[in-house]
């Protein structure tokens, strides 16, 4: 992966570049395109921001919260994240040809090629576009796989699990465009978006670690076609995505802007609410205008970019944001925060530095995600610190000591992600993971001991590699979790270094 000290860039303009350095050459690596890298140092109008791979310091944390918002540009890039990121998931999609009905599916499970914001790797995920502007669409949902359609800013408009209409038995739902007045046929679960440009995700997680059985309930059932063509659907249509190279994140630089605009243009301006369209208009981003900022604008622009990518990174990895740790005195914390959608703290506001947090680096949207169901579902942690809550160092190694007894109902795992892409991280292992699927070795009191480090440590039965040059962070999760991990009576140790 990336070391932006040895960096080699392709220059573009602006505004509309598409810069990639190269990366490091381990079996997973990819081209990292360059706009959604953060430097070590970066200049701006508060000085010198210093980084460790996208990890910023505390003091630079400390410094872009002691500034108020110079321009609106900043409060349009943290509101604008959601929609910017469907952007760059759907050029993603274009790109592997996961539209116009086709399906997109991870067979082998996720793996490191592809930048997916988070990935869960012993998940099956099938994803695809869609697109209403020519009218309502029909969906075949799988029974028993979770899903969901989110609209172009990155909001649900249907659950297709058990927390929507279909109660988790699958079925044919109907999605209508925007202001659609036609009929609506009998025999389907309705949903309305407020956007003509949707984003469908199925996830179904591996069976005993074998991914066939998911793959396979997708393939079986899911559909996606045009409502005129219900009498006689198109046949399946899927491309395979595991191993394929592709990114479907955001840029952190000026370019951000151009992405967002994209979805202001296309979509009904009354698609959002008249505060936050008004925000994005005095940052220039107007609909059914061009979007060509001056010479001042664009530096106001650049500098907008680097000061909210800043702050979105100190929400993500410094517990900028109240009620991200799970326990007071350790590094673990929450993608959730309060819950999760709709961000409401106790007082009934909108918090809205703890939604930048998740859409910054989350790839699906449901409420779902939030419910505490003991032994159903997937519950989540995070560590992006050590015990002494620096980054981790990928040159170092660390142990994480899993506790006997996960209380998990199916099975738990961890798994390492890249500070930069907030992705897997590309390493020489396929996917950087550990299942306890896999029946990892256990200690004499049946915790299991898994090691971070670039090299396999003497002894290390459980080990996940890193890259020396660039911080990682990690994700512990639950899939089926019982009530120790909600009252908290099991917790997990801090990861310490070696």
């Amino acid at each position: 992966m990336l070391k932006p000290a040895t960096a080699i860039a392709l220059a573009c303009s602006l505004l509309t570049g598409c810069v990639t350095v190269v990366p490091d050459k381990h079996r997973m690596a990819t081209k990292v395109p360059k706009q959604i890298v953060t430097e070590n140092l970066v200049d701006s109008r508060l000085g010198t921001l210093r980084f460790y791979d996208g990890v910023p310091s505390e003091a630079t944390a400390q410094k872009v919260f002691a500034q108020p918002n110079f321009s609106p540009a900043i409060d349009a890039f943290l509101n604008g994240i959601p929609g910017a990121s469907l952007v760059a998931m759907r050029r993603g999609l274009r790109e592997v040809g996961a539209v116009d009905g086709t399906i997109g599916i991870w067979d082998e499970l996720l793996d490191s090629k592809s930048l997916l914001l988070t990935g869960d790797p012993d998940s099956v995920y099938a994803t695809t576009w869609v697109d209403l502007t020519k009218g309502p669409v029909v969906i075949e949902s799988p029974p028993n796989v979770p899903g969901a359609l989110d609209d172009f800013w990155f909001r649900q408009v249907v659950d297709l699990g058990d927390a929507g209409p279909a109660k988790g038995q699958g079925g044919k739902f109907v999605v209508l465009p925007p202001g659609y007045q036609g009929e609506v046929p009998p025999g389907y679960f309705v949903a309305r978006s407020r956007t003509f440009n949707n984003r469908l995700v199925w996830r179904s997680v591996a069976v005993n670690g074998d991914p066939k059985p998911a793959a396979q309930a997708i393939r079986q059932a899911a559909r996606v076609y045009p409502l005129g063509d219900a009498a006689q659907p198109h046949a399946p249509k899927f491309v395979a995505l595991s191993g394929r190279d592709f990114s479907t994140v955001h840029a952190n630089d000026a370019s951000f802007f151009t992405e967002l605009n994209e979805v202001i243009q296309e979509e009904p301006a009354d698609a959002l609410a008249p505060d936050t369209m008004g925000l994005f208009n005095a940052a220039g981003l107007i609909k059914g205008q061009p979007f060509s900022p001056d010479g001042s604008m664009k530096r106001t622009l650049s500098d907008s970019a680097l000061e909210g990518n800043a702050q979105a990174r100190s929400f993500v990895f410094r517990h900028r944001v109240e009620g991200t740790r799970l326990y007071a005195d350790a590094q673990w914390n929450t993608p959730l925060v309060g819950g999760g959608d709709p961000w409401l703290t106790s007082g009934g506001a909108r918090s809205l530095d703890a939604r930048t947090r998740f859409f910054y680096a989350a790839a699906v949207n449901t409420p779902a995600m939030s419910v505490a169901t003991t032994g159903a579902g997937t519950q989540y942690a995070s560590s992006n610190l050590d015990l002494l809550g620096r980054p981790f160092d990928g040159e170092k190694t660390y142990r994480l000591r899993v506790p006997a007894k996960v209380p998990v109902k199916d099975f738990w795992s961890v798994a390492l992600y890249d500070t930069q892409t907030r992705s897997l991280l590309q390493t020489d292992q396929r996917v950087p993971s550990l299942s306890g699927n896999a029946g990892p070795e256990a200690n004499a009191d049946g915790s299991v001991d898994v090691y971070f480090a670039p090299k396999r440590p003497d002894g290390a039965a459980n080990w996940i590699q890193t890259v020396p040059g660039k911080s990682w962070f990690t994700i512990f999760w639950l899939h089926g979790p019982l009530q120790p991990w909600f009252d908290k009576s099991w917790r997990l140790p801090d990861i310490d270094p070696i």
